[in-house]
């Protein structure tokens, strides 16, 4: 017998341990890694790799190679009389190779990688922006879920409530103490609770194939969603991606800013050019000849029409208009922490009264029951109050489920 009960003892806790659980938590850390946006983040990165390289390129050596074949209606010639010198042959050839070495650009290159690095950041900050604002539909499903958990486990209770008491009752017509037919009302109030059963079951299950579908994690219906307890501070500092997002976009500015202001640095490049053609560089030697040349160069835009300056006060604008919307986005969300804060006040009073309610209820349906075991009262009375009694415990759990969901609510819109 003890080694039976050893057995089964061991079977009911290798259960406990196959039976799968997830967290609140966890539905979060899921859906920032699985959601589809979050695979832009890598493919920004490797963008990112690509530019950068592309803009590296130009403090290398540029080559381009020419070449033409030209005849031409005139040439010149040297107005000396019996001179030995020929004329140009009117078909002339030549083909190049050139070569361009950047020296000095103002820092233009390193200005142009710091833009395309901020414009980096700022991109991954808003797709991590997406992701938070997902949250909160993460807590809908993961509260409803609680919700229709929680629920399971009332009814259950409700159901082996009945169960005894059907047995009270058979018991009870048997010796002529209840009156005949009371048994039928609580067997038909079973039935009503295997509906019950059915629906939440069937509400749970799409409830989880959501959750399954946006955290990319198979869940069913046997998955044990444990119920958080979610600790707030009323406190409005606010810890929101957003407020990074808006910061990065003033970086990414800023460095706008810079790279303007080296556009028109002067450049310095060196070059060298050789080639083959007829003529060559002696222009006197009608023949073909090998020819190079090398040497530096410099440019330098000293006059642009103020476009560089309008484009600063472009970019200013831009700043003006990032600091309206995160003042704008600062006072939204100190209005809805407020809110929520009222919301969870609020749902607080309410499951006070709904312990006391159900307090009370309890005590009715004990006298509900003595009376239903005298025979004072019929099967349906009891009913009556058992319900009554089930029907307040169900609203204190949805109110507690409610407040869970409140309180998390707040720490997303707060940031914590």
């Amino acid at each position: 017998m003890k080694r039976l009960i050893l057995i089964f003892i061991s079977i009911a806790t290798f259960s406990g341990y196959a039976q799968k659980h997830i967290t609140l938590e966890e539905c979060y850390s899921l859906v920032t890694q699985n959601y589809p946006l979050a695979k832009q983040s890598q493919l920004l990165e490797t963008q990112y790799q690509l530019d950068a390289e592309a803009i590296n390129t130009t403090k290398l050596p540029q080559f381009s190679l020419d070449a033409q074949a030209t005849y031409q209606s005139d040439v010149i010639e040297v107005p000396i009389p019996n001179t030995t010198i020929q004329p140009l042959d009117q078909d002339q050839y030549r083909a190049t190779l050139s070569a361009n070495q950047l020296i000095y650009n103002g820092g233009l290159t390193d200005a142009s990688l710091k833009v395309k690095s901020a414009q980096l950041k700022t991109k991954q900050k808003q797709i991590e922006v997406s992701l938070y604002q997902l949250k909160q539909q993460i807590n809908q499903l993961y509260f409803s879920i609680l919700l229709a958990q929680e629920s399971e486990l009332l009814l259950k209770a409700k159901q082996a409530q009945l169960e005894a008491k059907l047995k009270e009752v058979v018991s009870g017509i048997k010796y002529g103490v209840i009156l005949p037919s009371s048994d039928k009302v609580l067997e038909a109030e079973l039935l009503k609770i295997s509906q019950q059963f059915q629906e939440l079951e069937s509400n749970k299950i799409a409830l989880i194939e959501t959750l399954s579908s946006l955290i990319k994690k198979p869940l069913d219906a046997s998955t044990l969603f444990q119920n958080p307890l979610v600790q707030t501070q009323f406190q409005h500092d606010l810890n929101r991606p957003e407020l990074e997002l808006f910061q990065l976009k003033k970086e990414e500015i800023a460095h706008s800013e810079s790279l303007i202001s080296k556009q028109n640095a002067p450049k310095l490049l060196g070059f060298a050019t050789g080639g083959y053609g007829n003529p060559g560089l002696n222009m006197l030697d009608n023949s073909f000849q090998a020819f190079y040349t090398v040497g530096i160069k410099l440019n330098w835009n000293v006059f642009d029409w103020n476009s560089k300056n309008k484009q600063r006060e472009s970019l200013a604008i831009n700043k003006d208009i990032i600091d309206t919307e995160t003042e704008a986005f600062k006072l939204n969300t100190s209005i809805e922490l407020n809110k929520q804060q009222k919301e969870i006040e609020k749902i607080e009073g309410i499951i006070a009264s709904d312990e006391a309610i159900i307090n009370l209820r309890k005590e009715v349906l004990q006298t509900a029951d003595s009376q239903l075991k005298n025979g004072v009262i019929t099967s349906s009375a009891y009913i009556t109050e058992l319900t009554n009694l089930y029907e307040d415990e169900s609203t204190l759990v949805r109110h507690k489920i409610q407040l869970q969901l409140a309180k998390a609510n707040y720490n997303i819109i707060k940031g914590q």
